[in-house]
This record gives structure tokens, sequence and C-alpha cells, in this order.
């Protein structure tokens, strides 16, 4: 906190997930927590505000620049809010990665140029074939693909380490970064990347409602939560009223 690293504070809280909350009819939030976004922003694009803004906080920590391949493994809808950032900020070719042939026709139906599955594809070949040396960027979604995602980059490109997974400890080729020059970047919910993902969002140039598949009310939470377990559903959007 002292350095400026305010999602790194030792007494880190957040609303959701240390704290309660908002599947419920009303939601009390400190004011520092609350931010003013233009009302002719739809709900739908407004609701999915916070996991946008992990995305825009993430995507600053890697170089980029427009035309650059990327490589994202895990489809599910943080993997996709990714794609669409990228797509906004000129990316080459964007790869999706996933096991879930629900997910993967959907990245495809909202245009991603390619997608593959593992347990069907070499995907390390495919992806070096598409990009000619590998991706520039590659973002593990997951949050135990790290080694996965090394075998995509290109010599000198970067891996953002974005998915959680406490109770997985991957295996990784320390050999592959070192001799290929590979960077790691672990991003943990962003850096105060608030007014920027405000300002992406009034901008229009991502609409994340896209991916919103299910609209449910509160009242049948559980079955929303089911959907998005068995993979049967990208976004779910729980109405507080009626």
């Amino acid at each position: 906190c002292r350095r400026g690293l305010d999602n790194q504070c030792t007494n880190y809280r957040t609303i959701g997930t240390t704290i309660d909350g908002a599947f419920a009819p009303w939601l009390t939030a400190p004011e520092r927590a609350l931010f003013k976004i233009r009302p002719d922003i739809p709900l739908e694009d407004a609701a999915l505000f916070e996991p946008l803004s992990c995305v825009v906080g993430s995507v600053k920590r890697a170089p980029f620049e427009a035309g650059d391949n990327v490589a994202i493994v895990g489809g599910g809808p943080m993997g996709l809010l990714f794609a669409l950032v990228y797509r906004a900020m000129g990316a080459g070719r964007i790869i999706v990665i996933d096991v879930a042939d629900f997910r993967l026709e959907f990245a495809r139906e909202i245009g991603i140029d390619a997608v593959f599955n593992p347990t069907e594809t070499d995907v390390p070949g495919a992806v070096h074939g598409l990009t000619g040396l590998g991706a520039d960027v590659i973002v593990d979604a997951v949050g135990n693909q790290v080694d996965a995602a090394i075998k995509l980059a290109r010599r000198g490109g970067h891996v953002i380490l974005f998915g959680l997974r406490p109770e997985s400890n991957p295996p990784l080729s320390q050999y592959a970064i070192t001799r290929n020059d590979l960077t790691l970047h672990g991003t943990f919910v962003g850096l105060n990347p608030f007014q920027q993902t405000i300002k992406l969002l009034e901008s229009r140039r991502v609409q994340p409602s896209v991916l919103v598949t299910h609209t449910l009310p509160l009242s049948d939470l559980a079955q929303g939560i089911e959907l998005m377990r068995s993979r049967k559903a990208m976004k779910v959007l729980i109405e507080t009223e009626s």
C-alpha cells in the first residue's frame, strides 16, 4: 500500500469475495468503491464493469503494438473479455484455446479469428503455423496453464498470468523462459484501472454485454450458477429487481 500498489495491500478486501456481494436486492458500499458511468450506457454493459476493469488493468502490464498476435488460453467470460479488448486495441490475429465446444463456438460467433481445442489439435503447432513465430502476447485466463502458454509464445514474447487457481501448482519450463527471453507478468485485478475502463465503456468500442447469454431474476440465482459451472452459459446477468 505504501508503494501505491493498492491491489497488493496486506489487508486487501473486496466486495463479492471477502465482503458479501451483490446477489441481494440491496447492497451497501463505501463511496470510494463507487464510480459514475454515463447514464446512456446500457445496464448490461455497465454490469460487467468490474471484470472488464480487471482486464484493462492487466493488458497494461505487457507491451503491445497494433498488429500483434494474441493467444488466449481459456475461452470463458474473462478470456473473451481479453479478446474484445485486444481487438479494440488493434490486434492482428486473436486465437482462443479451450476444451469446451460451447465456448469455442461462441468465440467464433463473436468474430474471434481462430479457436482450438487442445484435445483435438496440436495447439502450439497451429499457433506457430498461423503466426509464423508464435504469439506476441499470451494470456492464461485459466490459472494453471503457464506451461501451455509458454509454448505458444514467440521468442521475446510476453505471457500474462491472469487466472487464479490457488490449489494448482503447475510445472513449467524455466529453460524455455530463459532461452527464449520470455517475460511473465503476474496480474491481480489491476491497479486503479477504473477511470480507463469507464472511458472504454463510454467509447462503445468494447461492449461486454455481447457475452451475456442468459438473464435471470435473483430468485433463480442457483440456476444461473449451475449454468456457469456446467459451461452451458457464457455470462449470466442476475436482475435484482423485477
